[in-house]
């Protein structure tokens, strides 16, 4: 006998084509609304604007752990309503398929997932996370190579002062140019230069500015009038500014993998608030993964209407329900963290309420006949939906009247 039969690779199918739309999607708006915030942070920092990419690429872990669990239960749920809708899943009851054999592909479906997004919220996620960080960092630090904006001052450090007009060829060169540069014996250079360009040396802290067809004015305190010179070609130093070093991973908690975090909480010589804040983020991961086990139970409670009717009021709630427990448990990460609650009790509480509606709700409609978990729903929504439609009716009636 065959693990997987005709009707497993069918529901297979079913699931998956959904799944995989909404797992794409979801990651694309993610982050098609971070990109937009991502272009305007680079280019207020006058960076190159690949590291924009470099910044989205480690943000792709984060969004996939929260697109995965919306997707296995949209994609279970879609795939038996289309079973429901088309009588198959009547079919499948009559010939001895029951709910849970049904679910075998399900089940082994999430299973898979759960191990993907335990491996994405417990070691990947941490690690993209701190390149995130870290390259935030560095594009502030002008460690990426920021570029100078055109038409603005641009200050290289305490002591150095510059402005252009227009740059062509990627910044490599310069016209229109203007440079303040001080230093500790009091001297001020201002120089004017029509163009030019950067050049490396071979100290990578230092670079050489050359300009050409421009002039330089030295001023001194004890000077009687600055002097000036007029030159073709002039070389200018300009010394870098000092990068600091970025920090150690695990600066914050979404850095830390799970090992990690369970050595932090068990950790007497560790203050409490650490302590806490370790645990309310571990207990957080391993109930949005354990949840993942109960989405195919929810999704069947929801997919199936009541008879003769068409209402998608089941994807609309599975939504809703979703996004609701995972803002519940950021809540109950934040509570625990701060030490109102144990991490425990505030983050597996819920999980126990949530799980026990999933269970009644995915009993009523297996073993109870003709039961509809949100059959009052349905029934509160199509009397809604009649009632806006006769007073629409009757609005037109007037209008028609009227005229």
């Amino acid at each position: 006998m065959k693990f997987l039969t005709a009707t497993d690779r069918y529901i297979a199918r079913l699931v998956l084509v959904p799944l995989v739309f909404t797992l794409l999607i979801a990651a694309m708006l993610l982050l098609l609304d971070k990109m937009r915030r991502l272009f305007d942070f680079v280019a207020a920092e006058g960076g190159p604007v690949s590291v924009v990419w470099r910044m989205l690429a480690n943000l792709i872990p984060e969004y996939l752990s929260l697109g995965i669990p919306i997707g296995l239960l949209l994609g279970v749920l879609l795939a038996f309503r289309k079973l429901s809708l088309s009588s198959e899943l009547d079919v499948f009851r009559a010939v001895g398929l029951g709910y849970g054999r049904l679910l075998r592909v399900p089940f082994i479906i999430a299973i898979i997932l759960a191990g993907i997004n335990l491996a994405l919220v417990g070691w990947i996620q941490p690690e993209s996370r701190y390149a995130y960080e870290r390259l935030g960092f560095e594009l502030r630090s002008g460690a990426l190579g920021a570029s100078i904006k055109v038409g603005e001052f641009t200050s290289f450090g305490d002591d150095m002062t510059m402005r252009i007009e227009s740059s062509r060829d990627e910044g490599r060169s310069l016209s229109g140019i203007f440079v303040r540069a001080s230093n500790k014996n009091d001297d001020v250079i201002t120089v004017t230069a029509s163009e030019g360009q950067f050049l490396a040396t071979d100290d990578p802290d230092t670079i050489i500015l050359r300009l050409q067809d421009g002039r330089l004015v030295h001023d001194n305190k004890s000077y009687v009038s600055p002097r000036i010179l007029n030159f073709s070609s002039h070389d200018l130093p300009i010394d870098l500014p000092k990068i600091e070093a970025f920090r150690d991973r695990g600066g914050k908690d979404r850095e830390y993998t799970l090992p990690e975090l369970v050595r932090i909480g068990t950790d007497a010589n560790i203050s409490q608030d650490e302590r806490n804040s370790s645990r309310a983020s571990f207990h957080f991961r391993i109930v949005e993964v354990v949840m993942m086990m109960l989405m195919p139970l929810l999704a069947v409670a929801l997919a199936i209407p009541p008879k003769r009717s068409t209402s998608a009021l089941g994807v609309f709630l599975s939504i809703i329900i979703i996004v609701t427990y995972h803002k519940i448990n950021q809540y109950g990460e934040d509570v625990g963290a701060l030490g109102y609650i144990d991490p425990i009790i505030a983050l597996w509480g819920p999980f126990i309420l949530f799980s026990g509606m999933i269970l009644w709700m995915f009993y009523t409609v297996s073993y109870v006949p003709g039961g509809q978990p949100i059959g009052a729903l349905e029934r509160f929504f199509s009397k809604s939906g009649s009632f806006l439609k006769g007073m629409m009716s009757i609005g037109r009636k007037r209008q028609i009247h009227n005229s």
